[in-house]
């Protein structure tokens, strides 16, 4: 199960957000930075499920192939700015980001799909550009590992301190254990095994990251950034949000490379209030809350955090922007159980089991008019075209900056759409036909044509996207 969809995340947001600044009014609700005396009462009671690492916690070795790595992928120009849609409208991130992790995943966000750069897995031949990007996937996959083992550890903290309690880790396999040995199928001692070892593995993958989202911002090269609206906190980098389609409380862990020194971190104003602007922070509020302060937490080169468990469903966070350049890797559990390739692969094969060869003529023809049947494929069809395709070539040869990986999956899936293209004309065909029984022949219209209406409308909009992509660069 994964936290809202994009869709539906917005169409709760939006209200929410227009009543609480009505109620705001000019007013700004009160929030906290490690200077104020309180910071950490409030963190513990409030905040508990955000843990932070300070740079020095993290081995040099890995602080070294990791900032390298950024600074390669930007000198590689791997990072673009996304054209997202929110409301019917495109709109450019002001932050620039690159998807690496496991092979044939996806992550979509804001109607967007990102393409994994695959990081080098075992039983997968991947070609680099460059050496140069190979280690650089590899640094990534390596700060992947430090960190899943650090979530690890964290969660198990959380359990011990009952911050959490073993039924929301484990989702209810304790009480299942529990009950076997009050039956007498187990004994108490192997019950008590049997939960440790499903606690550990809820755990392990809770937080066995396939992805990491890499950001990079340069403040001073953005003409405008949008203002904290809620309690004053200044410049934003990403707005308030809850990160999408991602495992139901897993965790997501961050890690922030500021590039001190090119510019002044610390800001020569007397700070009387608030966060220094010179300096980045996460931002982070309990969702539609206005009576809990918020909280703003500076980053530094090389600091880390986490959010653990439920974190990300209850409150929000945001990116507030410093006057430095800044690179973080975000890695995520995201729910690939639509966005992997297998899956589509899949899909596409269910619907070409429609489609028959005659063996003497070579002629193609339907197995079934089932409207059922009919309906499938053709949702399938734009599936296809409107979540893969053309969300692939929509964002140019981007991926080209790293590697062809991805050449080869969509050659496939554009063969797979080819033939559920002949399959739509082969549908039409069989329409014109009259010995079709009337009322069945209205009924497989109808479905099919309200299938056929979704996609023109959609592929005119990808046409307008196209248009104003084209119309900004």
């Amino acid at each position: 199960m994964i936290w809202r969809s994009s869709l539906t995340q917005l169409k709760a947001t939006l209200p929410n957000k227009k009543k609480l600044l009505e109620e705001l009014g000019k007013d700004r609700l009160p929030y906290m930075t490690p200077v104020d005396a309180d910071f950490h009462q409030l963190w513990k009671s409030r905040y508990s499920k955000l843990i932070f690492r300070k740079s020095d916690t993290v081995p040099e070795e890995l602080h070294q192939m990791v900032q390298e790595a950024f600074l390669t992928l930007r000198e590689h120009d791997c990072f673009f700015q996304d054209l997202v849609r929110i409301k019917g409208k495109d709109f450019v991130t002001p932050v620039s980001r690159i998807l690496i992790g496991n092979p044939g995943c996806t992550y979509k966000y804001l109607n967007t799909r990102l393409f994994t750069i695959p990081w080098p897995t075992e039983g997968y031949d991947i070609k680099y550009c460059s050496p140069q990007i190979h280690d650089a996937c590899k640094a990534l996959i390596r700060l992947n590992d430090y960190l899943h083992i650090e979530a690890v550890k964290a969660l198990q903290n959380l359990v011990e301190t009952k911050e959490i309690n073993n039924t929301t880790v484990i989702d209810g396999e304790q009480n299942f254990a529990t009950s076997l040995a009050e039956k007498g199928s187990v004994s108490k001692d192997e019950s008590s095994c049997c939960v440790q070892a499903d606690n550990y593995r809820c755990l392990k993958n809770r937080t066995s990251y396939n992805m990491t989202l890499l950001n990079y911002m340069d403040p001073l090269q953005m003409l405008y950034l949008k203002q904290e609206p809620y309690f004053g906190m200044g410049d934003m980098a990403v707005s308030w949000h809850h990160d999408e389609n991602l495992v139901e409380r897993s965790t997501v862990a961050v890690y922030s490379y500021s590039c001190e020194g090119s510019v002044m971190t610390e800001s020569d104003e007397q700070i009387l209030k608030g966060r220094d602007p010179a300096v980045w922070h996460v931002g982070l509020k309990v969702a539609w809350d206005i009576e809990t302060p918020g909280l703003a937490m500076p980053l530094h080169q090389g600091d880390c955090y986490l959010m653990l468990d439920d974190l990300n469903m209850t409150h929000q966070h945001c990116v507030l922007a410093g006057f430095s350049p800044r690179f973080s890797s975000t890695h995520r559990v995201a729910d690939c159980s639509r966005g992997a390739l297998e899956y589509i692969f899949g899909r596409c094969e269910l619907a070409l089991q429609n489609l028959q060869t005659d063996l003497d003529s070579m002629a193609l023809s339907l197995k079934s008019l089932e409207t059922a049947v009919i309906k499938q494929v053709e949702e399938i069809h734009n599936e296809v075209e409107f979540e893969w395709l053309r969300q692939f070539w929509f964002q140019g040869k981007r991926y080209l900056k790293c590697t062809d990986w991805w050449l080869k999956p969509i050659a496939k899936l554009e063969e797979f759409w080819r033939k559920m293209e002949i399959m739509t004309s082969l549908v039409l065909s069989e329409f014109r036909k009259e010995e079709r029984i009337e009322e069945q022949r209205t009924k497989t219209i109808r479905c099919f044509l309200l299938v056929l209406t979704e996609r023109q409308r959609l592929r005119k909009e990808w046409t307008a996207r196209w248009i104003f992509q084209m119309m900004i660069q």
